[in-house]
């Protein structure tokens, strides 16, 4: 199964290891710290070129893991992941 992120992005259920609002995540310096680092890195890419409301951290395989910002909310993800039937 796939999850579309926005802007014909799309990646494997499998690859995903969170999703996370970026209006509440980026409260704590931690995340704004991991992003800010993730970015540094080169591990982040955005999705859209509208502003970012959510972000996921995915892996796949041995790969580092990457950052992708999307312009869709969690709520929006969430349900497209639960229509294509994720677990």
């Amino acid at each position: 199964m796939y999850l579309n992120l926005g802007q014909s992005v799309i990646i494997p259920e499998s690859s995903i290891l969170g999703l996370f609002d970026l209006d509440n995540a980026t409260w704590s310096f931690r995340t704004r710290r991991f992003l800010h680092q993730a970015e540094q890195a080169g591990q982040v890419r955005n999705v859209g070129g509208d502003l970012p409301r959510s972000f996921l951290l995915c892996q796949q395989g041995e790969q580092e893991a990457e950052v992708y910002l999307s312009p869709v909310n969690t709520a929006t993800l969430i349900r497209r992941a639960e229509q294509a039937g994720f677990e």
